[in-house]
Protein backbone atom coordinates (compact mmCIF):
# COMPACT_ATOMS: atom_id res chain seq x y z
CA UNK A 1 0.00 0.00 0.00
CA UNK A 2 2.66 2.27 0.88
CA UNK A 3 4.76 1.43 -1.80
CA UNK A 4 2.15 1.80 -4.18
CA UNK A 5 1.34 5.31 -2.84
CA UNK A 6 5.06 6.26 -2.88
CA UNK A 7 5.25 5.69 -6.77
CA UNK A 8 1.93 7.21 -7.45
CA UNK A 9 3.68 10.14 -5.46
CA UNK A 10 6.86 9.85 -7.93
CA UNK A 11 4.64 9.85 -11.13
CA UNK A 12 3.18 13.24 -9.97
CA UNK A 13 6.06 15.02 -9.01
CA UNK A 14 7.51 13.63 -12.45
CA UNK A 15 4.90 15.09 -14.17
CA UNK A 16 4.82 18.11 -12.39
CA UNK A 17 8.55 19.04 -12.62
CA UNK A 18 10.58 16.18 -14.03
CA UNK A 19 13.64 14.64 -12.42
CA UNK A 20 14.37 17.33 -10.20
CA UNK A 21 11.40 17.45 -8.10
CA UNK A 22 11.93 13.87 -7.41
CA UNK A 23 13.64 14.25 -4.19
CA UNK A 24 12.86 11.93 -0.90
CA UNK A 25 11.81 15.17 1.29
CA UNK A 26 8.89 15.28 -1.93
CA UNK A 27 7.85 12.07 -2.00
CA UNK A 28 6.97 11.76 1.77
CA UNK A 29 5.43 15.21 2.21
CA UNK A 30 2.69 13.83 -0.68
CA UNK A 31 2.59 10.52 0.98
CA UNK A 32 1.92 12.45 4.78
CA UNK A 33 5.19 9.83 5.49
CA UNK A 34 8.58 10.58 7.42
CA UNK A 35 11.36 10.75 5.43
CA UNK A 36 13.15 7.93 6.93
CA UNK A 37 10.32 5.67 6.12
CA UNK A 38 10.91 6.19 2.20
CA UNK A 39 14.18 4.96 2.63
CA UNK A 40 12.67 1.94 3.50
CA UNK A 41 11.41 1.63 0.65
CA UNK A 42 13.51 2.70 -1.42
CA UNK A 43 17.32 3.49 -1.50
CA UNK A 44 17.57 5.81 -3.84
CA UNK A 45 15.62 8.68 -6.68
CA UNK A 46 17.22 6.04 -9.28
CA UNK A 47 15.44 3.07 -7.55
CA UNK A 48 12.21 4.92 -7.37
CA UNK A 49 13.02 5.67 -10.96
CA UNK A 50 14.00 1.83 -11.68
CA UNK A 51 10.88 0.53 -10.10
CA UNK A 52 8.60 3.07 -11.99
CA UNK A 53 9.41 1.70 -15.03
CA UNK A 54 9.28 -2.07 -14.23
CA UNK A 55 5.88 -1.17 -13.45
CA UNK A 56 4.93 1.36 -16.16
CA UNK A 57 6.59 0.59 -18.85
CA UNK A 58 5.00 -2.88 -19.62
CA UNK A 59 1.29 -1.15 -19.54
CA UNK A 60 2.81 1.53 -21.68
CA UNK A 61 4.24 -1.25 -24.16
CA UNK A 62 0.73 -2.84 -23.89
CA UNK A 63 -1.15 0.34 -25.26
CA UNK A 64 1.50 0.39 -28.02
CA UNK A 65 0.77 -3.43 -29.23
CA UNK A 66 -3.20 -3.25 -28.37
CA UNK A 67 -3.49 -0.29 -30.99
CA UNK A 68 -0.86 -2.35 -33.19
CA UNK A 69 -3.43 -5.05 -33.23
CA UNK A 70 -6.32 -3.46 -33.99
CA UNK A 71 -5.07 -2.60 -37.80
CA UNK A 72 -4.20 -5.26 -40.45
CA UNK A 73 -1.79 -3.75 -42.42
CA UNK A 74 2.19 -3.36 -41.98
CA UNK A 75 1.58 0.36 -42.90
CA UNK A 76 -1.05 1.01 -40.67
CA UNK A 77 0.45 -1.22 -37.77
CA UNK A 78 3.77 1.49 -38.20
CA UNK A 79 1.47 4.21 -37.91
CA UNK A 80 -0.35 3.02 -35.03
CA UNK A 81 2.86 2.19 -33.40
CA UNK A 82 3.83 5.84 -33.96
CA UNK A 83 0.36 7.75 -32.97
CA UNK A 84 0.03 5.46 -30.29
CA UNK A 85 3.52 6.52 -28.26
CA UNK A 86 3.16 10.16 -29.07
CA UNK A 87 -0.69 9.94 -27.86
CA UNK A 88 0.79 8.72 -24.17
CA UNK A 89 3.77 11.75 -24.24
CA UNK A 90 0.97 13.59 -21.18
CA UNK A 91 0.28 9.92 -19.55
CA UNK A 92 2.30 10.28 -16.10
CA UNK A 93 3.15 6.68 -16.41
CA UNK A 94 5.04 8.15 -19.42
CA UNK A 95 6.62 10.96 -18.03
CA UNK A 96 8.15 8.54 -15.49
CA UNK A 97 9.84 6.87 -18.73
CA UNK A 98 11.05 9.55 -19.99
CA UNK A 99 12.26 11.18 -16.69
CA UNK A 100 15.29 8.49 -16.70
CA UNK A 101 18.54 9.96 -16.92
CA UNK A 102 21.81 7.44 -17.73
CA UNK A 103 23.79 9.48 -15.17
CA UNK A 104 21.70 8.69 -12.65
CA UNK A 105 20.93 5.02 -12.86
CA UNK A 106 23.55 2.33 -12.22
CA UNK A 107 24.53 -0.13 -14.67
CA UNK A 108 22.06 -2.84 -14.05
CA UNK A 109 19.07 -0.48 -13.68
CA UNK A 110 20.22 1.00 -17.40
CA UNK A 111 20.25 -2.74 -18.78
CA UNK A 112 16.97 -2.89 -17.42
CA UNK A 113 15.66 -0.28 -19.23
CA UNK A 114 17.58 -1.24 -22.71
CA UNK A 115 15.80 -4.39 -22.53
CA UNK A 116 12.81 -2.88 -21.73
CA UNK A 117 12.85 -0.54 -24.60
CA UNK A 118 14.13 -3.42 -26.27
CA UNK A 119 10.73 -4.95 -26.32
CA UNK A 120 9.28 -2.32 -27.80
CA UNK A 121 11.59 -2.25 -30.68
CA UNK A 122 10.84 -5.51 -30.93
CA UNK A 123 7.02 -4.95 -31.62
CA UNK A 124 7.39 -3.42 -34.89
CA UNK A 125 10.12 -5.65 -36.95
CA UNK A 126 7.62 -7.48 -38.05
CA UNK A 127 5.63 -4.90 -40.06
CA UNK A 128 9.33 -3.44 -40.87
CA UNK A 129 10.21 -7.09 -42.47
CA UNK A 130 6.43 -7.45 -44.00
CA UNK A 131 7.15 -4.23 -46.08
CA UNK A 132 10.16 -6.05 -47.61
CA UNK A 133 13.17 -4.11 -45.40
CA UNK A 134 16.42 -6.00 -45.24
CA UNK A 135 17.69 -5.16 -41.92
CA UNK A 136 13.83 -4.53 -40.12
CA UNK A 137 15.31 -4.79 -36.37
CA UNK A 138 17.77 -1.48 -37.59
CA UNK A 139 14.95 0.27 -39.49
CA UNK A 140 13.11 0.01 -36.22
CA UNK A 141 15.19 1.49 -34.18
CA UNK A 142 15.69 4.08 -36.47
CA UNK A 143 12.04 4.34 -36.56
CA UNK A 144 12.25 4.77 -32.79
CA UNK A 145 14.62 7.52 -33.28
CA UNK A 146 12.15 9.37 -34.95
CA UNK A 147 9.68 8.63 -32.18
CA UNK A 148 11.75 9.68 -29.19
CA UNK A 149 12.92 12.83 -31.19
CA UNK A 150 8.99 13.33 -31.48
CA UNK A 151 8.37 12.84 -27.81
CA UNK A 152 10.87 15.34 -26.95
CA UNK A 153 9.99 17.95 -28.76
CA UNK A 154 6.20 17.44 -27.19
CA UNK A 155 7.73 17.11 -24.02
CA UNK A 156 10.03 20.61 -24.22
CA UNK A 157 6.41 22.40 -25.24
CA UNK A 158 7.72 23.29 -28.39
CA UNK A 159 6.36 25.79 -30.23
CA UNK A 160 4.31 23.41 -32.53
CA UNK A 161 1.24 21.61 -31.68
CA UNK A 162 1.67 17.89 -30.40
CA UNK A 163 -0.81 17.30 -33.26
CA UNK A 164 1.48 18.70 -35.70
CA UNK A 165 4.23 16.97 -34.20
CA UNK A 166 2.93 14.11 -34.27
CA UNK A 167 1.39 14.42 -38.05
CA UNK A 168 4.96 15.61 -38.88
CA UNK A 169 6.54 11.93 -37.41
CA UNK A 170 3.96 9.82 -38.82
CA UNK A 171 4.50 11.31 -42.15
CA UNK A 172 8.67 11.24 -41.79
CA UNK A 173 8.18 7.31 -40.84
CA UNK A 174 5.73 6.59 -43.40
CA UNK A 175 8.03 7.77 -46.19
CA UNK A 176 11.26 6.56 -45.06
CA UNK A 177 10.03 2.76 -44.18
CA UNK A 178 8.19 2.75 -48.07
CA UNK A 179 11.39 4.52 -49.35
Amino acid sequence: MQRGALLDAARTLLSEGGTEALTFPALAERTGLARSSVYEYFRSRAAVVEELCAVDFPVWAAEVEAAMERVETPEAKIEAYVRQQLALVGDRRHRAVVAISAGELDAGAREKIRAAHGGLIAMIVEALAGLGHEQPRLAAMLLQGIVDAAVRRIELGAAEEPTQITEAAVAMVLGGVKG
